[in-house]
């Protein structure tokens, strides 16, 4: 192989390596020595936005605790943002989760705490450390999700789909590579869930980030169509 090949094939292999977020080999997921999930093979890459779908207790929030290292590898080969997860330690664990953003469904905001105060917390404890550049932040991603005019709100003054959104935000602080969902629109009616559905195919769409939501919701889907994996039996199948 000449140089210039070898060079061209180098830089194609180093530009596979930097979109791929998450490749899983063959994974097995066991809870207090239960099965939950057996052979999963998944890949997601820079940009994706990608549907987990299935009943509640299918292995969806386990499989998304996996990628974000609450629960531990013990079976097959997983690869998130860069990290190995089997050979992942505890110290580089909040470096991983540097470069998630993680929504929940029921919010997780402090509820003693503005929005404004919620979201300078992550940024500090996540080592922001310039009050004019977390400000700067701060106003950045609220004004993503439309809710600047709310930053000095309290949580109870807000409405299900504004605490989600808050939550949307909080999770691009540190303009994470992943975003993952899981159940995002668990406590919202239909109209929001869409809404925030949206938001974060115009988060995808940017290119910089991939998008994993997990969800029961098939409407959403239907309404927002994307790659979609279905967990049934304990195992995973993409539909489409």
């Amino acid at each position: 192989m000449s140089n210039f090949l070898y060079f061209c094939f180098n830089k194609l292999i180093a530009e596979i390596m930097e979109s791929q977020l998450v490749k899983l080999e063959n994974v097995d997921i066991f809870i207090k020595k239960k099965l939950i999930l057996k052979d999963v093979s998944l890949e997601v890459n820079k940009g994706d936005f990608v549907y987990f779908i299935g009943k509640v207790g299918s292995g969806k929030s386990s499989l998304l605790k996996l990628m974000y290292a609450e629960l531990p590898l013990e079976y097959g080969n997983a690869v998130v943002c860069g990290f190995d997860l089997k050979n992942i330690k505890h110290r580089q664990i909040a470096a991983l989760r540097k470069k998630l953003g993680i929504i929940f469904q029921d919010f997780q905001l402090l509820s003693d705490r503005s929005v404004y105060d919620n979201l300078f917390f992550v940024l500090k404890a996540t080592g922001w450390k310039k009050k004019n550049e977390i400000n700067a932040q701060i106003e950045k991603v609220l004004d993503k999700v439309g809710l600047i005019d709310k930053i000095y709100s309290m949580p109870h003054q807000l409405s299900g789909g504004e605490q989600q959104r808050i939550a949307i935000a909080r999770s691009l602080l540190n303009e994470p590579e992943l975003i993952i969902a899981d159940e995002p629109t668990g406590n919202l009616d239909p109209e929001t869930s869409s809404e925030i559905l949206s938001i974060l195919k115009e988060i995808q769409n940017t290119g910089n980030a991939a998008v994993i939501v997990a969800t029961h919701d098939y409407d959403l889907i239907k309404q927002h169509p994307a790659t979609t994996y279905k967990f049934e039996n304990n195992s995973i199948e993409k539909v489409n």
